[in-house]
């Protein structure tokens, strides 16, 4: 059986393929399709954008489809970056920060810098990881959910993971995500927890 993950972000590939290794399926990412499609993830909420991404990547490439949608909600942000955590340096909140940063910087390292200049002089650095996944097989659909508490660092440290790790401390550590192992990380992060849910359920389905 072949399951197509709805992601180029290889960083997210390489933890689901990893999550997912458990199961007797063909693991295929976006990347590997020859037909290109774009789905934008333009709802409101991660629930709304994974339905979205996994109902439309299935009908065009009439494939199941693990489809999900995640991101950093920090509470002295009101939630923020939420939906946006991919994209967080480009929208309109904090640009005041945003001087002088590297254009040379990736795109992770520019929403991770934008984050901790919003949070300089905050004391209150309490936040989580929180994804919905959704497994779509046009006959049933399948939801899950994973968060992992913790804090948002001072400084960037670490190079394992992605996107928000280097900067995110999980409870219970005093080390960020990215300075845990693949397999440390995968057995406490919010997808580790929302895929392990999956699996479980697959197993009894497929």
């Amino acid at each position: 059986m072949k399951i197509l993950l709805a992601t180029t972000n290889e960083g997210k590939v390489r933890e689901l393929r990893q999550l997912l290794k458990d199961l007797d399926i063909e693991v295929l990412s976006l990347k590997d399709m020859d037909k290109k499609l774009e789905v934008e993830e333009d709802k409101e909420t991660f629930l709304e954008n994974a339905i979205k991404k996994a109902t439309s990547y299935a009908k065009f490439y009439k494939l199941p489809v693990i489809a999900e949608d995640s991101g950093l909600e920090v509470d002295a942000l009101n939630g923020l970056p939420g939906i946006y955590s991919a994209r967080f340096f480009d929208i309109e909140f904090g640009k005041e920060v945003l001087k002088e940063i590297p254009e040379n910087l990736s795109k992770d390292e520019k929403n991770n810098l934008k984050l901790l200049r919003l949070l300089e002089n905050q004391t209150n650095r309490k936040a989580r990881y929180k994804t919905t996944l959704v497994f779509y097989n046009f006959d049933y659909g399948i939801l899950t959910e994973g968060v992992c508490e913790g804090q948002i660092a001072y400084r960037s440290e670490g190079n394992q993971g992605f996107g928000y790790d280097p900067i995110f401390i999980p409870e219970g550590y005093n080390k960020t995500m990215a300075q845990l192992t693949p397999e440390e990380k995968n057995k406490i992060s919010h997808r580790g927890k929302a895929v392990s849910k999956l699996v479980e359920i697959l197993k009894k389905v497929l």
